[in-house]
């Protein structure tokens, strides 16, 4: 499903390499990484694109003018005082398990920007395309097992400023997409899935005949050191795409019926669900897309449907990480674009908005059960523990194991610092 931005633009992600040939032709390129030894913390990370509204979610305003305040109603939440509105029911049942950032300052109100900024902790800027989390994780750590180490579920992200892309670090460090619905019947993922009829057995077939023409045209090639690059990629392409692991991690019809209705029989539900599956089957860091926050018009109406799959779901996802006791080790991340104005517009609706915002996160050593920071009485400004984009960076990396003065190259040789930020210190 496309969602209609504010702009007036359908957009599709326009830089799709998970989007490859059949039986993973293209993978080589893509499975370029470095190994390394270390055994860094995993990280999901749920993206409601569009800019999800603060107000009427984890930071409302019930003591403003209805103006400012709008339809929803506040209710108790299991931290004494701290109030939620009533569309997020099972968050505020739960509210002892994760932490909410409310001194988020976005310090950006733009569709596109927002995606390359939040998710990279770097100001757009023409001149360099700094690299999204997830592409980092993969440069730094590289392979865990035979599966990609950064995924991404679904088509949310807004891609028009490099949003969610792996920047100056290379295309082989983008995320492996998958576009396909996991709460659909007879889910199946593109690349890694042989064709209709093609066994395991044609493929080595296939290989080895492949095996055999290289071997021809490397007697007559100079190029020996680039062959042999190739045939890494290659042979980590065939790795993945027959792996045990990788059947595995993609069945999700395996899981309890209850489980699955536990995490919600819809898209975002079942996706958080299979990022869990993800990281048990050795991926490092899963991006969750959600579109349709996109609030200008109805707001209150679009949250009464758009809220309950995400209420449902991101609770659930941590609950079932602490069970499976991989919480400790396991980065959530609740982002999205820019919080939305204080003063709810003529179409019942709320606008873009650059000074503050939300953010949530859970595991990994983040203290459950706070809340950070503030807003003023109409929620418009951070009136205690500012934090900006570069400081969720910050964190992010520190989190995951990577140096917060890590320096990369263009590929023109500059070095490049990735983030400025500090982590922030009450999640550390």
């Amino acid at each position: 499903m496309s969602h209609k931005y504010c702009d007036g633009v359908n957009r599709r992600n326009f830089l799709e390499i998970g989007a490859l040939s059949g039986l993973g032709l293209a993978l080589p390129q893509f499975l370029k990484a470095n190994a390394n030894q270390k055994t860094p913390n995993n990280c999901i990370l749920i993206w409601t694109r569009g800019g999800t509204s603060h107000h009427d979610t984890l930071d409302p305003k019930p003591d403003a003018p209805t103006s400012v305040r709008g339809e929803f109603s506040v209710i108790d939440t299991a931290l004494p005082g701290v109030k939620f509105t009533e569309v997020c029911p099972t968050l505020a049942k739960h509210a002892d398990k994760f932490s909410v950032l409310r001194g988020w300052n976005p310090k950006n109100g733009s569709h596109g920007t927002a995606d390359q900024y939040v998710m990279s902790g770097r100001k757009f800027n023409q001149a360099i395309a700094y690299p999204t989390f997830g592409s980092v994780v993969s440069y730094f750590h590289g392979f865990k097992t035979a599966m990609p180490p950064f995924i991404q579920l679904g088509e949310q992200i807004d891609r028009r400023f490099g949003g969610g892309t792996s920047g100056i670090l290379g295309l082989e460090y983008n995320p492996f997409e998958i576009s396909a619905d996991p709460s659909a019947d007879g889910f199946v993922v593109r690349d890694i899935t042989p064709p209709q009829g093609v066994t395991f057995e044609r493929i080595d077939r296939r290989k080895n005949a492949l095996a055999k023409l290289d071997a021809l045209q490397r007697k007559t090639d100079l190029q020996q050191d680039a062959f042999a690059a190739l045939d890494e990629h290659y042979e980590a392409a065939l790795n993945m795409i027959t792996a045990p692991e990788t059947k595995k991690a993609f069945a999700i019809d395996s899981e309890e019926e209850t489980l699955r209705e536990a995490y919600g029989k819809n898209r975002l539900g079942q996706s958080c669900l299979m990022a869990r599956r993800l990281i048990e089957s050795g991926v490092r860091f899963v991006t969750v897309t959600d579109g349709g926050w996109d609030t200008h018009q109805n707001n209150f109406k679009g949250l009464k449907s758009r809220m309950p799959p995400v209420d449902q779901a991101i609770p659930q996802l941590i609950i079932d990480l602490e069970e499976r006791g991989l919480l400790d080790t396991t980065l959530v991340c609740w982002l999205t674009d820019f919080g939305r104005t204080p003063k709810i517009n003529s179409a019942s609706g709320r606008d873009h908005w650059a000074s503050t915002g939300f953010a949530l996160m859970a595991g990994a050593g983040v203290p459950a059960g706070t809340i950070l920071g503030a807003t003023d009485a109409e929620g418009g400004y951070v009136s205690k523990d500012e934090y900006g984009s570069e400081d969720i960076a910050a964190t992010v990396y520190s989190k995951l194991g990577m140096p917060t003065d890590m320096i990369a190259h263009a590929p023109d040789g500059r070095p490049i610092r990735l983030i400025e930020g500090r982590p922030i210190s009450e999640w550390m």
